[in-house]
């Protein structure tokens, strides 16, 4: 995907329990339909499993409930979105993910006070698109966070997410 047009950077835009978020195009690889994840034992709760996208296994994190939203059944909008970051590849389950934005780095405001915290770890700030509010996620600080290896994994296999911590966060085009 390009990372730039128009001088503005490149972003998927999905929903999640109601609100909008953007991640830089650049981070993600693919979006796919949701299949049902492999449960993995002892994997933390907001990983649904494991899935197979394109011959390599990867872990299937919830964003729902990684975020502290109530989970719900998957629909037909329900996407992955394949990310890759540092070496690390995630699939993030999110409640729709078809559009795509330009916005320009000057654009992103910084988090309003009391609300960085936790959340703050993994949003780079807030960005008005139309007339509403895109939440900006940094992939590389979400997985440096919250993706440990599974034990005895190979360096193009699986990454699970580690202790669960609660989390609360507060157009364009189509994608296929």
């Amino acid at each position: 995907m390009a990372t730039q047009a128009g001088g503005s950077d490149s972003y998927v835009v999905f929903q999640l329990a109601g609100a909008s978020y953007a991640l830089r195009s650049d981070d993600v690889q693919q979006l796919e339909m949701v299949t049902s994840p492999t449960p993995v034992p002892n994997a933390p709760e907001h990983v649904d499993g494991v899935v197979a996208v394109r011959g390599q296994v990867i872990p299937a994190v919830s964003l729902r409930v990684r975020f502290g939203f109530p989970r719900v059944a998957y629909d037909v909008r329900t996407r992955l979105i394949v990310v890759r970051a540092r070496g690390r590849t995630v699939g993030l389950i999110v409640d729709g993910a078809r559009e795509f934005a330009s916005i320009p780095p000057e654009s992103i405001e910084p988090l309003p006070e009391g609300i960085g915290g936790m959340s703050g770890r993994y949003l780079r700030g807030i960005a008005h698109r139309n007339d509403r509010l895109l939440l900006v996620v940094d992939v590389a600080e979400l997985l440096d966070h919250d993706v440990v290896a599974l034990a005895g994994e190979t360096e193009e296999s699986t990454d699970v997410a580690s202790e669960p911590e609660p989390r609360t966060a507060a157009g364009a085009g189509t994608l296929n």
